[in-house]
Parts: structure tokens; C-alpha cells; sequence
């Protein structure tokens, strides 16, 4: 009977250890789980990391729970005060990681993505001192200009992983996204590839102020390309202009030819000027039938459209000249009148 009793008390008095908080040399420890260590091993990390447990102790939890093998690899976050040998068990079968999270902005440009990446919280730095080509090539597309591909979002990571991993994710989810939106295009578009479906969508993201007036962009754009006009958008000469733009767009630098230039050569630029979102996507691909070939900004974010340059010339005096620092391009002159006029002065 004594047996009995003592053995209840024993039992009892593990049960109530498994759910005791742990005691940590720190207020919060990482855990690293690489793929393949044994629940031994497992068990050795933990009290490697800091927590404050006999390892052959902790190991025969594993193994008495039946879900030793279930152990999964992984960055770990553990709070001293929460947790418990048994909740300690758990995190690691269910793969509960420490999560990070980085957020890549609708209308950012390449530039500014890899900056965002260098600057996310314990996100190990691989592309840091690679050129765009090596990046490309470890991300399997060789010879690919990386301007446009990957998609803005918000993507979570656990601690440790890679800013490659994370642009493999962003560049998928682009993908995805462009095909699509390309598969529910409109017919006879003056696009003849998806490509330019996505350069013509980072243009779009560029030149959109307020979100009512997207498809109608989009629309102005389209149509200048089935007559064969310059596009003539601001954004993209900033663009060419790289990190010699200052802030202030100037009447020589629309002049002034790159590659990107969209006053000086026809048609579309080589490659996409920013990262698109969705509805810029499903813009370029589905624009608002609209007979306008020009539109201008009124100052509020919004944008006036026209017709005819006319009736441009006269939307150009009665906003842009409010605006206390026009840009070159929103001058009524013959020259400018055909801009489309950026919904911001500087971009």
C-alpha cells in the first residue's frame, strides 16, 4: 500500500514538474535545432543555450513522451517564466520557430529592397557583397535584371534564415502574380509578353496617386502605345537618372538619354522601373477603355485626363501652376505639354 501511495506521490510530483517554468541564465534564450540532431543532442542544446536542466533529465521527457522523433529543426525563442520542460516539448514537436518579418513596399525600386533586407532584424545578410548577376543566378535566373521581380508583401522568417530565402519567396510569388494577371488580360493589348505586362504595371505604380485613377493611367499608357506616341512618364527619366536624381526633376534631364528615358525613345523601357502590386498588375493588363492620351496631377493626388492636348495645356495651367515648385516636365510648354505629369514633383 505504501508502494502504492508513493508511487501516486511520484508520479503526481513529475506531472507538476513538467508544467514548472524553467530557469534560464537569461530572460530570453535562442535555441538552434539544426536538421538531423539527435533527441540527445537535443536535449544537450537546451541546456547549452542556458536553460538551467539536467540534459539526460530533459532527454528522458523526450523519450517517455513518445514524440522524441517528432523534434523539428529550427531558431527558437525561449521566454524564461513560459516555459516549461513540457511546453518546451511541444514548441519543438509542433515547430513553433521565432518569427521575424520584413515588408517590401509597392512602388520600392531594387535599391531600395536589398536596403530593406540589409537593415531586417536577424536576417543573415548572404546577398550583402553579391552583384544583382550572382543574386540572380543563386536564385536560378541567370541574365535576369532583378528591377520588378519580386513581389511587395509582408514576408515572415524564422530567426537565422537567409535574405536569399526570402527573396526566392518574393521572386515565386511574382511570378505567380504575372502570370496571372497575364492570363486574364484584355484582348488586343499592345503587350506581347508578360514582361511587359510588368514593366508596364511598375510605370502604373509609379504615376498612381490616388487608386480611382489606376485603370485610367493605365489607359492613357495603353493607348499611347497603339499609336506609337513616347510615353513621356517622369518616373521612368528619374528612374535612368539612378542616384544622380536629387529630388528635382529638370527640363535638361527629360533631354537627357538613358535607356529609360521615355521622352527620348519609344516605346517601353528595357526592364520594370519599381515592384508593382496586384492592382497595378490587373491594371496594365485590364485598363479602363478610356480615349484619354494625357492626364495631369491636380495637386490633391489625384489626376486630371485629356483627350486632347488642348485641353492638357489647360489642365497644365490651371494645376500645375498652383504648385509652388513645378517640375520641368508640368511647364505648358509644346515639349511638356505631352507629359503625362508625375502625381508627386519629385519621384
Amino acid at each position: 500500500m505504501l508502494l502504492l501511495i508513493l508511487s501516486g506521490a511520484l508520479a503526481a510530483g513529475a506531472a507538476w514538474w513538467l508544467w514548472q517554468p524553467l530557469t534560464f541564465s537569461t530572460e530570453t534564450l535562442d535555441l538552434e535545432i539544426e536538421p538531423g540532431t539527435t533527441p540527445r543532442a537535443v536535449a544537450q542544446a537546451v541546456t547549452d543555450a542556458g536553460v538551467q536542466i539536467d540534459p539526460a533529465l530533459l532527454y528522458w521527457v523526450f523519450r517517455l513522451s513518445g514524440d522524441a522523433r517528432k523534434i523539428k529543426a529550427g531558431n527558437y525563442e525561449l521566454e524564461q517564466g513560459v516555459t516549461s520542460p513540457w511546453r518546451l516539448l511541444q514548441m519543438l514537436v509542433r515547430g513553433e520557430e521565432s518569427l521575424r518579418s520584413v515588408t517590401l513596399v509597392e512602388g520600392w525600386n531594387w535599391r531600395q529592397v536589398r536596403a530593406a533586407l540589409a537593415k531586417a532584424e536577424n536576417l543573415k545578410p548572404l546577398s550583402v557583397n553579391m552583384s544583382d548577376e550572382l543574386i540572380m543566378a543563386e536564385l536560378e535566373h541567370p541574365g535576369i535584371a532583378p528591377e520588378g521581380r519580386f513581389f511587395p508583401d509582408t514576408y515572415t522568417y524564422a530567426k537565422g534564415a537567409s535574405d536569399v530565402s526570402v527573396l526566392r519567396r518574393a521572386l515565386r510569388a511574382m511570378e505567380k502574380r504575372v502570370q496571372t494577371a497575364w492570363a486574364q488580360r484584355a484582348p488586343d493589348l499592345p503587350l506581347k509578353t508578360p514582361l511587359e505586362a510588368l514593366t508596364l504595371a511598375s510605370i502604373i505604380e509609379k504615376e498612381t496617386g490616388k487608386r480611382s485613377d489606376r485603370e485610367l493611367i493605365a489607359g492613357v499608357f495603353v493607348n499611347r502605345l497603339r499609336l506609337g506616341m513616347p510615353l513621356q512618364t517622369d518616373p521612368t527619366v528619374i528612374y535612368g537618372m539612378g542616384e544622380a536624381f536629387d529630388g528635382n526633376l529638370r527640363r535638361r534631364d527629360l533631354h537627357t538619354d538613358t535607356a529609360w528615358n521615355t521622352y527620348t525613345r519609344a516605346g517601353l523601357p528595357p526592364t520594370p522601373i519599381a515592384m508593382p502590386g496586384a492592382a497595378s498588375l490587373l491594371a496594365a493588363v485590364q485598363p479602363a477603355p478610356t480615349k484619354a492620351l494625357y492626364f495631369v496631377a491636380r495637386g490633391d493626388g489625384s489626376s486630371y485626363f485629356s483627350a486632347s492636348l488642348d485641353e492638357h495645356n489647360r489642365a497644365v495651367n490651371k494645376f500645375q501652376r498652383k504648385l509652388a515648385a513645378p517640375t520641368a516636365a508640368s511647364a505648358p510648354t509644346a515639349a511638356a505639354a505631352t507629359s503625362t505629369a508625375p502625381t508627386t514633383p519629385a519621384r
